[in-house]
């Protein structure tokens, strides 16, 4: 079974739902996959609380592009000068074939508290190498 970006990286995260409804996908059994990213836009809320809106085409489920928006908010953390992010939720959905993710990660200095956090340099090494495109 392939895991996900999130999987190989950090050991339990717990990922909040997204809002599509659509039929979860076994990735082993897919043999082509062609996403088509159509960008990240990112807001700072409040504080260290940052916002990321993502666009992508030809996604296999929510986790994909749940992956695309953690791959801007690890790159948005080391471009602050920062090294830990603490995913906070990502809604998902998909209408007329775009998949949309609007994730919101707090960033920071130190580890933060949470089973969801990330290790920035080590998520924006996997996303390039798997293509995964960052801000």
């Amino acid at each position: 079974m392939k895991l996900n970006l999130f999987h190989k990286i950090t050991a339990g995260i717990v990922l909040l739902g997204g809002l599509s409804a659509c039929e979860p996908v076994d990735r082993a059994e897919q043999s082509a996959f062609s996403p088509e990213y159509l960008g990240i836009e990112t807001q700072l809320l409040q504080g260290d609380l940052v916002g990321f809106q993502v666009a992508m085409k030809g996604a296999r489920d929510n986790q994909d592009v749940v992956d695309y928006a953690a791959c801007a908010a690890a790159q948005y953390t080391l471009i602050r000068g920062y090294g830990f992010a603490r995913h906070v939720r990502t809604n998902v959905g998909i209408e007329a074939g775009v998949w949309r993710g609007d994730a919101v990660y707090t960033i920071s200095s130190a580890l933060p508290r949470g089973s969801a956090t990330i290790d920035a340099e080590v998520i924006v090494a996997h996303c390039v190498e798997t293509r995964i495109p960052t801000v």
